[in-house]
């Protein structure tokens, strides 16, 4: 199985691409991660914010690989516990289908898009920067993933 970030955004800091890099490289092949990065719109003071959000979400819609399995990141999605998160990914493993994680720019995701989507996924009732997510992410699927193993490094945490 492949689990596809697709986030909007381009030219992280170098510590974002470290983090995610360590994580998603800690991943077997069975279960590998991979980031699209999406360049989002140049928004100013007076910015149509709705199309931005419309065409940024058409990107996001072309960069979905063919028989996913998509799971939107959204502040009104379901929060989950860690474990619950193994347990989806035992979940997604299992039914043979590939994943692709959609994370929005910073006004989110369009109602298409949320409607598109199998999942919506909270990461928390916090406020997280784009980027940090991207870290967060990469860090939790590696840990759920540990737990399906039952790997020591979710226990020694």
């Amino acid at each position: 199985m492949k689990i596809h970030l697709l986030a909007v955004g381009t030219k992280m800091p170098d510590w974002v691409t470290k983090g995610f890099k360590e994580y998603a490289h800690r991943l077997p092949a069975r279960c590998s991660l991979h980031i699209k990065e999406i360049p989002a719109e140049k928004r100013a003071k007076n910015s149509n914010i709705k199309g931005i959000k419309v065409k940024e979400a058409e990107k996001l819609k072309a960069a979905i690989p063919g028989n996913c399995r998509i799971v939107a990141l959204d502040v009104s999605g379901q929060i989950w516990s860690t474990e619950k998160l193994a347990t989806r990914l035992q979940d997604w493993m299992m039914s043979g289908q590939d994943i692709a994680l959609l994370v929005g720019g910073p006004d989110g995701l369009t109602q298409e898009l949320l409607q598109l989507a199998n999942e919506r996924w909270s990461l928390s009732k916090l406020t997280f920067p784009h980027p940090l997510v991207r870290v967060i992410l990469a860090e939790q699927l590696y840990r759920a993933y540990t737990i399906t193993e039952n790997h020591p490094y979710h226990r020694a945490g």
